[in-house]
């Protein structure tokens, strides 16, 4: 009986082993079978690309004038308030002319004792010229001496350099009068043309310096708001791209749901650096867009973003933009056994290997053939923000794969299995 049992019980550890073991089989299966990676995919087809650079910046006026005082002194008329419209010729500002009035009297006071003094010095050079005759004549009759003779020939010439230096003074300060007079008339500053104006730091009362010996106090500035730029800043290897006439689109934060046509109207030629001589140096270029759209509402100074189309091809074959990867080519067999063959063989895969460094590592993209990846390398050209134009190596209606952003930059290679996921499928059918 106890027999019975021992044999019954191997049976049954017999049995037990084997649903283990072909369990183990099928699970080794479906794990070898699960390890496909997951994508989805897209259609190569024809698609209209343009190639924008995008920057922010701000809105400006084509035209902004600071409006400052030549003279210093207090404002006593101010007939304008901020967002006016002032014609060209309309009183701006008038500054207390007191002190510069005063500056004109001193001038014209010291031009009268020049001119005075003209008449003094002469009369001392007519006295030198009669001594000076008159010794000249004892001289030749010999009744004077020759160092009297010098004598009066000195007096006479230092009378004519006093004469001369006393007409040069009254130059000068007819000179000093005509500049006093002038600064008289600049305490009055008018619109130099039609404009609005845009801003008023300052109050009627107000004391102000003027701009003839200082950097003076900016009063007010006014723009004409009929002409309005987005200026923006571009970096150095975007603005490459760039043409005078490119198309731009500009958004502009108070108007959230508007876009403002525009094009390039003017590229700096020199560069705007910021943080010089440090890692975080960066060099961007000035760029004017001139607004074809306008609104009354603009003014200077509103962010503003902005996209300019520097390029257009229409019909070209594209993917999407995710789907162009690269991958460093590989180590052909018998390249490393050769790297121990000797000086010379060493020397030759340095040389390899320093231009394999200073090469492009090669762009590619995976097409999905049956249930499997299959590497193609491609030459692409310009992209928008969804597609790049496929230069050479796809041809139109090829399925391309398009996600996930894992697979395509690390996971997959040439021949790898592949399953489109339930998303992915559903979408590709759809298109």
């Amino acid at each position: 009986m106890a027999k019975k049992n021992n044999k019954r019980r191997n049976v049954i550890l017999l049995i037990i082993g084997l649903v283990i073991v072909g369990g183990g089989i099928t699970a080794a299966v479906l794990g070898r079978s699960d390890k496909s990676i997951e994508v989805t995919v897209e259609q190569v087809g024809r698609r209209t690309i343009t190639q924008t650079v995008s920057a922010t910046g701000k809105i400006q006026p084509e035209i902004l004038v600071k409006i400052s005082s030549e003279v210093s002194g207090e404002i006593i008329t101010l007939p304008v308030k901020e967002g006016d419209t002032v014609r060209k010729g309309d009183l701006l500002v008038k500054i207390q002319p007191d002190l510069v009035q005063a500056q004109l009297e001193q001038a014209r006071y010291a031009s009268e004792s020049a001119k005075a003094q003209i008449n003094t010095v002469r009369a001392d050079l007519e006295r030198a010229k009669l001594e000076f005759d008159r010794v000249k004549g004892l001289y030749e009759k010999q009744f004077a001496s020759k160092g009297e003779y010098d004598q009066a020939n000195a007096a006479l010439g230092s009378a004519q350099a006093r004469f001369e230096a006393s007409q040069k003074d009254f130059e000068r300060s007819q000179a000093v009068v005509r500049q006093s007079s002038v600064t008289s008339g600049r305490t009055t500053v008018y619109s130099p043309n039609n404009a609005i104006v845009v801003a008023l730091p300052v109050e009627k009362g107000e004391k102000v310096l003027g701009t003839q010996q200082f950097q003076g106090t900016e009063i007010m500035q006014i723009a004409d708001l009929s002409i309005m730029n987005a200026e923006i800043d571009v970096d150095e290897n975007d603005v490459v791209m760039i043409s005078i006439g490119d198309t731009a689109r500009v958004r502009i934060d108070a108007f959230p749901n508007r876009v403002f046509r525009g094009y390039v109207y003017q590229i700096g030629n020199s560069a705007k650096r910021a943080a010089a001589g440090t890692q975080e140096e960066v060099v961007n270029f000035a760029i004017k867009i001139r607004l074809i759209d306008l609104d009354g509402r603009l003014r200077p100074g509103m962010s503003c973003d902005v996209d300019i189309e520097t390029e257009t091809r229409p019909n070209s074959i594209s993917v999407p933009l995710q789907s162009v990867t690269i991958r460093k080519p590989q180590e052909k067999e018998g390249e490393a056994e050769q790297l121990d063959g000797g000086a010379r063989k060493q020397e030759s895969a340095k040389k390899k290997a320093a231009e394999s460094a200073n090469a492009k590592p090669p762009q590619v993209v995976f097409l999905k053939e049956g249930n499997k990846a299959k590497m193609v390398r491609v030459e692409t050209g310009i992209s928008d923000g969804g597609y790049i134009e496929i230069k050479d190596g796809l041809k139109e209606g090829q399925t391309v794969i398009s996600g996930n952003f894992r697979a395509i930059s690390k996971e997959l290679e040439d021949g790898a299995l592949v399953k489109v996921d339930s998303v992915g499928a559903k979408k590709f059918k759809k298109n």
